[in-house]
């Protein structure tokens, strides 16, 4: 298993508001991309995964018309 830094930020949908919701953590995971799809597992879910230069494995996910953003940096 490796052990991440993962933060996780809900964008919000409101016009006027302009802040997300932002959380933080380390986990120890085999896979991130399991991960994500375990979380969201049943339901309607779609993403894109980026790697940066650095290592750092981006999920931006939409789920139930909201975007969301999973970061993996490998600790």
């Amino acid at each position: 298993m490796k052990e991440y830094e993962v933060i996780w930020e809900i964008f919000n949908k409101c016009p006027n508001n302009q802040m997300r919701d932002v959380f933080v953590d380390e986990i120890e995971v085999e896979d991130p991309e399991e991960f994500i799809k375990e979380k969201f597992k049943g339901e309607d879910v779609s993403y894109e995964k980026t790697v940066l230069k650095d290592g750092t494995i981006i999920f931006d996910i939409t789920t139930s018309q909201i975007k969301q953003r999973y970061s993996f940096t490998e600790i």
